[in-house]
């Protein structure tokens, strides 16, 4: 009884002291992955940055990173995605530092606004920010509700610039008045923190800086902290190349251009193939675009209406309506209210040309195909030519594609003579001399 007992407080010990190695194991590997997150954001702000950044932030959160340090390059992008990245940096519990390079990039645009959400805002020397007017393409907006736009992104701007203790009468004027600054401009308005030449010159100055975060002061505490480059995935990567507006409406173009050819010539194979990843392709990347549902159903009308025009004789009224269709759609496509959203013109035009150069091929193939004259069957041997095999006093035998037939004669034709099959009666050919 006394030996159980002790073998079950030996037990118990040996689960304490590996649960307790467990812990120290893990404890230093914890320490170690915290240290500073490095994004790289190049190109225009869209919702596949939304979700990078958020990732990237709530992983550097989870690490319990020191800093979040984002290096920027944009001339702008989506309003909405812009706020949505401002809230996300107001509400990190990270430190997140937003850094300008390096040299020739900017941050345009949305890029200047989100710059003065970040707790710590640098640029390199030969970079620019500002140019925040909000922009509209299409049909313009009336003076009032225009006015309320300009009203409301000003106000933002002024209000995340306070947050951030940066100069909001100059926040104000980028939106506004359009103004533009570069590094040293910048710094001398108080809309940015400090200067850096590169990464390293930023990160040593910013060891032992305080920034003041909810009512209270965080110092950064950098040296020696591992710092880890975290670029997009592969699947964002691919969903920021293919959730460029241009490129997601030339790949449904080349999507619906691929499966037509392959229904029109079943068996080719390659068509359906490139046509089907290509449409694929495109709607992956509206997922990351604001689509607008009637610009695509109006792009289909259009298929549609370019494919009836091969079946039915319309004198060019399905094309004209297929291409109107088809303008309409694209022009409805993207909510154009943003500069980074607007179709461009050589795109629809190279689109629009292609759809009907193919129906006008498919239609003119068709329409020689309907002037050949029949091969096969009854209709197909007429006016084709043989030899008689026998004598034809009226009747005998004459080999006409390589087959035998009985054949009948108005003359008499002998053997060996070239024959014309000028009609057939069952399987009896008629035929005459050949002229």
């Amino acid at each position: 009884m006394s030996r159980f007992s002790l073998d079950r407080r030996t037990l118990l010990s040996l689960l304490h002291f590996s649960l307790l190695s467990a812990l120290l194991m893990l404890a230093p590997t914890h320490c170690l992955a915290a240290g500073i997150t490095v994004a790289p954001v190049v190109g225009d702000i869209t919702p596949v940055t939304v979700d990078y950044l958020k990732k990237g932030l709530h992983s550097s959160a989870l690490r319990g990173d020191l800093l979040f340090l984002i290096e920027l390059d944009t001339p702008g992008g989506l309003e909405s995605s812009m706020r949505e990245i401002i809230k996300e940096l107001l509400a990190s519990p990270v430190p997140v530092a937003l850094f300008v390079a390096p040299a020739g990039a900017r941050a345009g645009s949305a890029g200047a606004i989100i710059t003065l959400a970040a707790d710590v805002a640098a640029m390199a020397p030969g970079t620019n920010i500002g140019a925040a007017h909000p922009v509209s393409f299409g049909e313009q907006p009336d003076k009032v509700m225009a006015r309320k736009i300009l009203n409301d992104s000003a106000a933002y701007a002024e209000g995340i610039a306070n947050r951030r203790g940066r100069n909001g009468a100059v926040a104000v004027k980028m939106v506004r008045e359009s103004l533009s600054l570069t590094a040293d401009g910048a710094l001398k308005e108080r809309i940015i923190d400090l200067t850096a030449l590169d990464r390293a010159e930023l990160l040593r100055k910013l060891e032992g800086r305080v920034i003041r975060r909810d009512g209270r002061d965080i110092p950064l505490h950098l040296t020696g902290a591992q710092v880890t480059v975290r670029p997009m995935s592969s699947v964002q990567n691919i969903l920021e190349v293919v959730g460029d507006p241009d490129i997601a409406y030339a790949l449904m173009i080349v999507g619906v251009l691929g499966l037509l050819v392959e229904l029109a010539n079943p068996g080719i194979i390659l068509p359906g193939v490139v046509g089907g990843i290509s449409l694929l392709l495109a709607l992956f990347g509206f997922e990351a675009l604001p689509v607008n549902f009637a610009g695509v159903l109006l792009i289909l009308l259009s298929i549609v209406f370019l494919i009836a025009e091969i079946k039915v004789v319309s004198h060019g009224l399905l094309t004209m309506a297929g291409v109107i269709s088809l303008l309409l759609g694209s022009l409805m496509l993207y909510d154009d209210s943003d500069p980074a959203l607007r179709l461009s013109w050589s795109v629809i035009a190279v689109a629009v040309c292609s759809l009907v150069g193919f129906t006008l091929f498919a239609g003119s193939r068709a329409l020689r195909a309907l002037k050949l004259r029949p091969t096969t069957g009854q209709e197909g041997i007429l006016g084709e030519f043989g030899k008689a095999l026998t004598d034809l006093a009226p009747q005998g035998k004459v080999l006409v594609r390589g087959e035998y037939w009985d054949a009948r004669c108005d003359e008499a034709v002998g053997v060996g003579v070239a024959v014309e099959v000028i009609g057939i009666d069952g399987m009896l050919l008629m035929v005459r001399r050949k002229a």
